[in-house]
């Protein structure tokens, strides 16, 4: 249960993040937990495929997250452009 609570808070930090650093993507407080899990996923995956980690601790976690959100809305906004 600790874990369910600590992705949600992350997800939530990190979609808020991104969210902000990337105007007009605001999507309320579900849709940006729900961003931010999925930029953690995105960002794992990237950075692995990279071979780059951003450390351990809970910053290079939101950190990751953060990027690999900003990743996904950057997918969304050219596929919503088309």
């Amino acid at each position: 249960m600790n874990n369910l609570i600590y992705v949600l808070i992350v997800g939530a930090i990190a979609g808020w993040i991104a969210g902000e650093i990337k105007r007009g993507f605001g999507y309320g407080l579900f849709g940006n937990i729900l961003v931010g899990i999925l930029g953690a996923f995105v960002g794992n995956w990237l950075f692995a495929q990279l071979g780059v980690s951003l450390g351990a601790g809970l910053v290079g976690v939101i950190l990751t997250a953060v990027i690999g959100a900003l990743v996904l809305l950057f997918v969304v906004g050219l596929v919503k452009r088309r």
